[in-house]
């Protein structure tokens, strides 16, 4: 099968591209610079320079193929423009869609997140969960899913949405600063440590992905894709000091002022485009529960993570200190 992947140069995506080709799959990356993305060549990956935003390159990149797995967005990056959000996070979403529908290709999956859904009330929350999106890239994503949707019932192509929650394993950078902190003793919980937080394996991730991609029968349908387990954040501080070798954290400090913190260095820094040293958003992750039912995914995919917590901690521990990033 031959396949198209965008966002192959960041963490995610990188590992949904050479999983596929190491599979046998004939990936094609979209790629704005093909020089900067030869590591994925090497690795068997023909690319196809292009933008989202551009629906001639969209055109050439699409020939031929039989799924799209529309994995590239703004995730959340200082200075950035919410028009720069909205075009790339939800215009562009519609223009994959579309595009794909007139170059024949039979399926998109498009990668959206668990963030539409908000904090969670009642945990564990599943697809049908109120949306309560509570940022920019939140929202975005809430609106590229609606856009995919819309566009797909009106070409006729097969959209297939994924939610995933906290993606980690080996590369990634977004929760490096978490392990980081516990295995260096520097990791201060802020409030009480009791809500959960929901992680997903690279791995499993792109497992789920690919069975997005080809179960037939899904078009139209939505899916969390999530580990097997979830843990309070307290329980997943103590796993990763576990495997780090050292002591839990102990010292817990009040919320509010954080959040107070955090609020004037974005008031200060962001229309600067200068990078805030605190985000309010830091602060929410240890306010906000994030606990998802993956009973759908199992049932209609098949989908079923196979890298138990404990493991993937210690895999992604070991791939930190050997890169040097601990």
């Amino acid at each position: 099968m031959r396949v198209l992947v965008t966002g192959a140069t960041g963490f995610t995506g990188g590992h949904l591209a050479r999983t596929l080709a190491h599979r046998g799959y004939r990936v094609r990356a979209l790629v704005r610079d093909p020089v900067k993305a030869a590591s994925l060549r090497s690795a068997g990956i023909e690319l196809a320079a292009g933008d989202l935003r551009d629906a001639s390159s969209l055109e050439r990149a699409c020939a031929d193929i039989a799924v799209v797995y529309h994995i590239a967005a703004i995730y959340r990056e200082a200075g950035v423009g919410r028009d720069t959000y909205r075009a790339v996070n939800a215009t562009a979403v519609r223009t994959v869609v579309e595009v794909a529908a007139r170059s024949g290709v039979r399926r998109v999956v498009h990668c959206s997140t668990v963030g539409v859904h908000g904090d969670i009330e009642r945990p564990p929350a599943d697809e049908d969960a109120p949306l309560r999106p509570g940022d920019i890239y939140q929202v975005t994503k809430l609106e590229g899913e609606q856009l995919a949707r819309a566009a797909g019932a009106r070409t006729g192509i097969e959209v297939v949405i994924a939610r995933p929650t906290g993606i980690y394993g080996p590369g990634d950078r977004r929760l490096l600063k978490l392990f980081r902190g516990v295995a260096r003793r520097r990791f201060v919980v802020l409030g009480s440590g009791r809500i959960y937080y929901h992680l997903t394996y690279v791995d499993d991730l792109v497992e789920g992905f690919r069975l997005c991609g080809e179960v037939p029968g899904i078009g139209g349908r939505t899916y969390i894709l999530a580990g097997g387990e979830v843990k309070t954040l307290n329980e997943l501080v103590a796993l990763i000091a576990r495997e780090s070798g050292v002591r839990p954290p102990r010292l817990r400090l009040p919320v509010w002022p954080f959040w107070i913190a955090g609020a004037a260095c974005e008031a200060a820094c962001v229309p600067l485009r200068i990078e805030p040293p605190l985000y309010r958003r830091r602060v929410d992750f240890f306010t906000k529960s994030r606990a998802f039912d993956i009973t759908r995914a199992r049932q209609e995919l098949g989908y079923s993570p196979a890298v138990g917590l404990r493991e993937g901690i210690r895999r992604t521990l070991e791939w930190y200190r050997a890169a040097g990033w601990l």
